[in-house]
């Protein structure tokens, strides 16, 4: 099936809070899910979802997502923020009364931006905002575990480096709920103008095609949807919700690692980092002029061996590749592939024993990815949309959202994707080189960070001070 143009366009012109647009086709793709009633139960940390399955594909473990997902940005829009923390507070409680925090309930991260403690807390920013200590020492320099987004080399130069003072992830099995959650949050709010709204899915039956990745791109009439796979969980064809290669739940806390100071009153502990991008795919030119080959070398590594056709490839932490491994491949083949290239920073060089006494072997993954697949063209609707070239067609993207420890953890490892090793060597390729990884066939729009508080402190944090 694929839409006709004022189909496609619903999403341009109906694009509210609460309005869906051509996502709505999701549904009518996939088959209803039970939807159980909350228990109530709520863990100190937003980012926690619980009820996650985990299937196997080509005998990997593989964890499902969320089938909906929509984050929305926003701007402080009141200078009364103990009331307005008591309102969104108030907001968040109610939602919870109404869904678990499960993929069959609702996921709701609230996420601060620096110009949000810059601008109205801070005093009580310079005190408690969590300072990155592996950061601070290799700067000489004291550097908070939230900091402002970078344009990496190879980023084009327009990219946007937001400054929106709150972002809130929206992820459900069921598109009602996130509506709701749209509408309860911020229809009619006088604490928060919204921004931008990003919205997306993610192919929860990719192990059985054509999946809804590939369905979704030929009914918006992307060019060279025809050529995904039928089993893609994602456009780009591989599979990147391996369990393998996701960090455990409470390894990006802040507390977890000993990467982070919490400050005097550990008022940031059970929090992380949460980076925001949308990226542009180029679906034609991966799958024509990247044969199966080269895919593989491009995401994993090269030379790899693997079966023509698997879009699930094993990367168990046995396997994890070495900085001085990611230097051989360049120096033989001239290329790196992705996985293997950020591995150094994002897997765990030895043992670790978190505070809690949960032991996290060598090689283990710490990034938690929650991105999902987008036809926006960028976002789904902006408040600025001169500014943020907003286009009435679909496109192919990444809504691209993880959790790091802090924002120097995620930047260490996207500037190892372009070739900049743990040391600090930069491997010489040319922007957007095709031997970089992905970097040929992707085009990041928009970046920004955010910090991600405990539940008890999500909304308008440091303000009760």
């Amino acid at each position: 099936m694929r839409l006709t143009r004022r189909q496609v366009l619903v999403g341009a012109a109906t694009s509210g809070l609460g309005a869906a647009g051509l996502y709505e086709l999701v549904d009518r793709l996939t088959s209803s899910k039970a939807v159980p009633r909350a228990d109530g139960r709520r863990h100190a940390e937003q980012h926690l979802l619980d009820g996650i399955a985990v299937v196997k594909d080509s005998g990997v473990a593989v964890v499902v997502p969320p089938l909906h997902h929509a984050l929305v940005t926003a701007r402080v829009a009141t200078e009364d923020l103990k009331a307005a923390q008591g309102e969104l507070e108030q907001a968040l409680v109610e939602l919870e009364q109404r869904y678990e925090p499960t993929p069959a309930g609702l996921g709701v991260t609230v996420g601060w931006g620096l110009p949000y403690f810059h601008r109205y807390v801070p005093k009580q920013a310079e005190v408690h905002l969590p300072i990155d200590r592996r950061a601070s020492r290799t700067k000489h320099q004291v550097v908070r575990a939230l900091a402002d987004a970078i344009r990496f080399p190879s980023d084009p130069k327009a990219t946007i480096l937001e400054q929106n003072d709150v972002a809130v992830l929206l992820r459900s099995d069921v598109r009602e709920h996130v509506e709701d959650a749209e509408r309860t949050l911020f229809h009619g709010s006088r604490i928060l103008a919204v921004t931008s709204i990003r919205r997306g899915f993610a192919g929860s039956d990719f192990r059985s095609g054509p999946s809804l990745a590939k369905r979704m791109a030929q009914a918006a009439g992307v060019d060279g949807a025809d050529l995904i796979p039928d089993d893609a969980e994602l456009f780009l064809g591989f599979t990147s919700t391996q369990q393998a290669a996701l960090g455990p739940r409470r390894i990006v806390n802040f507390e977890t690692l000993g990467y982070v100071d919490l400050g005097p009153h550990d008022y940031f502990r059970n929090g992380t980092n949460m980076h925001v991008s949308h990226i542009f795919e180029d679906l034609a030119s991966w799958y024509l002029t990247f044969d199966f080959r080269e895919r593989i070398d491009t995401v994993f590594k090269p030379g790899l061996d693997v079966r023509p056709g698997t879009v699930t490839v094993a990367q168990p932490p046995r396997n994890v590749a070495s900085a001085s491994a990611v230097r051989r491949d360049f120096h033989r083949d001239g290329r790196i592939g992705h996985s293997s290239s950020i591995q150094p920073t994002s897997r765990l060089e030895r043992d670790f024993v978190a505070e809690d006494g949960t032991v996290y072997p060598r090689g283990t993954a710490i990034p938690q990815r929650v991105d999902f697949n987008t036809l926006d063209n960028p976002f789904a609707w902006s408040a600025t949309p001169r500014r943020d070239g907003m286009q009435d067609s679909p496109a192919a993207g990444l809504h691209f959202i993880v959790f790091n420890p802090t924002s120097d953890d995620f930047h260490r490892n996207r500037l190892a994707m372009d070739g900049v090793l743990p040391d600090g060597t930069k491997l010489p390729f040319g922007a957007r080189d095709r031997n970089q990884g992905f970097n040929a066939v992707l085009q990041t729009t928009h970046r920004q960070n955010f910090l991600v508080p405990p539940r008890r402190h999500r909304s308008f944090p440091l303000a009760e001070l």
